[in-house]
């Protein structure tokens, strides 16, 4: 018996029916499958995997909001207020105006450095100031008074009558690298609260704002009121303070200045305990190497401090040194420029011993000096 009656139109008339009946059923099944994802879609959120790009950004956006919470209770708003004598113009004086005292407010922010009521700031904020007002993250406003201050690097330290303060520790600034994330609090505009982000630009900058120039520069944008804030890294340590702005209309520009927290440090500490600031001295008026100098003394490079002058009677003098003489290294640290040295004997108490690596006449010897302490009417040496 042969099989052919698939050959029969009867047979092919109900295949045919049989295969648009499969294909109605398939067609309709994704049409609602479609239907169903498009209504799920419209009302549920949607979400896609995160690239490892995202994920870090995530990262990093968690870091900073970390960085606020555990930081902005330690910074502080200083409000203070300055009696300035005015004196009439001849116009005003035509009037019968007589000179008279004027109340001038200014603003700046600071941070606690001891749960005691220790508070960091600049000098420029509290200068000549008649009364300071500081306002905490809770909102309580505190009068507060000078401890001491230091012009010479913009720093000061006032204190309020308070205890058990949320506090923030200064960290090494010379571990600080370019490139590295830092966060800068305070109160620009007078808008408290307010945290700004960016990178360490440049280290070691002299913008001839004093002796002891040494900034720490960053693009974290800084302000009129950031003024004696904490510039931070990722653990919210003080890496440094916030100064000052490179600015031609006085609005940030990506330029900004904060001094490192090894250098405060070291002022906090000597005006906590004595409310004055004693530097070490050496009696020298220090200037650059020239390349010709250097030749003539048979160095590699133009580096070191080359000693212009010698005070009479100071310890640069009792130890033999003479004018012309490029100091090399001190306590077995190099020396590269006149800036390396003075901040040395600035940061070191008097009395302190230092070896200095000392070129003169082609060859090299050692030279022991002990510092003494600067004069106060004596200019930065």
């Amino acid at each position: 018996m042969r099989f052919d009656s698939w050959k029969q139109p009867g047979y092919l008339r109900g295949l045919a029916a049989g295969i648009s009946l499969i294909f109605l059923i398939i067609g309709g099944f994704l049409v609602y499958r479609l239907e169903t994802d498009a209504r799920g879609a419209g009302s549920g959120p949607v979400s896609i995997l995160a690239t490892p790009a995202l994920a870090s950004a995530g990262q990093l956006g968690h870091a900073f909001a970390e960085v606020a919470r555990r930081v902005e209770p330690a910074v502080v708003n200083i409000n203070t207020e300055q009696l300035v004598r005015v004196a009439p113009d001849p116009f005003g004086e035509f009037f019968g105006l007589r000179p008279h005292n004027q109340k001038l407010s200014s603003l700046g922010s600071g941070f606690i450095v001891d749960p005691q009521g220790y508070i960091l700031t600049n000098y420029h904020v509290v200068k000549k100031a008649t009364r300071i007002r500081v306002k905490l993250n809770d909102d309580r406003v505190l009068d507060a008074k000078v401890v001491g201050a230091d012009p010479s690097t913009d720093l000061a330290v006032v204190s309020i009558r308070a205890s058990g303060l949320p506090y923030l520790r200064l960290a090494d600034s010379g571990k600080v690298d370019v490139g590295d994330w830092v966060l800068a609090f305070g109160s620009p505009f007078g808008l408290e609260k307010t945290m700004t982000a960016g990178i360490i630009s440049a280290k070691g900058r002299v913008i001839g704002t004093g002796p002891y120039d040494d900034f720490l520069q960053t693009d974290a944008a800084i302000n009129p009121g950031n003024s004696g804030g904490p510039l931070v890294d990722l653990q919210g340590e003080v890496v440094g303070i916030n100064t000052l702005i490179a600015s031609d209309s006085g609005g940030w520009q990506g330029v900004g200045f904060a001094i490192p927290s090894t250098l405060a440090s070291g002022v906090y500490h000597q005006l906590t305990s004595s409310g004055k600031i004693t530097r070490g001295w050496l009696g020298v008026l220090l200037g650059e190497v020239t390349r010709q100098q250097a030749r003539s003394l048979g160095l590699d490079e133009a580096k070191g401090a080359l000693v212009a002058e010698v005070e009479t009677g100071s310890p640069a003098a009792r130890a033999g040194l003479r004018p012309g003489d490029v100091i090399l290294g001190f306590n077995g640290n190099e020396v590269r420029s006149p800036r390396d040295l003075s901040l040395a004997i600035a940061g070191a108490q008097p009395g302190t011993p230092f070896r200095l690596t000392t070129a003169r006449n082609g060859r090299k010897f050692p030279v022991d000096v002990r510092l003494g302490e600067r004069p106060a009417e004596l200019a930065e040496r």
